[in-house]
């Protein structure tokens, strides 16, 4: 599914060249070098976690293999000991530096209207009901 789809982008490659990118846009300032490569890792996880999101109702549902191996993409270690879609979810979140708001409970819905996963939280929400 998605491996395949970024079986060709290096990761370290593409983050090394959106890093140089982000340094160009600034005029190479000096001392910030840590901050393009941080920003470009989280442009990186949001691209893929778009692009999972973009083709799960192709595949159906949130998988926990499919989340494993969009940890592992996202450079995530150790996804295969993370037993749950939640904890996978918060694991991906948290890389991409965004705030781990996938609950099982509805009332503990992020209120976030940007949030990528809010369908697909919606989706598992209704079926564990």
């Amino acid at each position: 599914m998605l491996g395949s789809l970024v079986n060709t982008i290096n990761r370290h490659q593409w983050i090394s060249e959106s890093a140089y990118f982000k340094a160009e846009a600034r005029g190479f300032e000096p001392g910030k070098d840590l901050d393009d490569w941080l920003a470009a890792q989280i442009d990186y996880a949001d691209m893929l976690i778009a692009a999972y999101i973009a083709i799960l109702p192709e595949d159906g549902a949130i998988t926990l293999a499919s989340l494993r191996q969009l940890a592992a993409l996202i450079g995530i270690e150790n996804s295969d000991n993370l037993f749950s879609e939640i904890e996978l979810i918060h694991a991906i979140q948290k890389a991409a530096n965004h705030h781990a708001c996938f609950h099982p409970n509805p009332d503990r819905l992020c209120n976030e209207t940007d949030c990528q996963w809010r369908t697909e939280c919606q989706k598992l929400i209704a079926a564990w009901h």
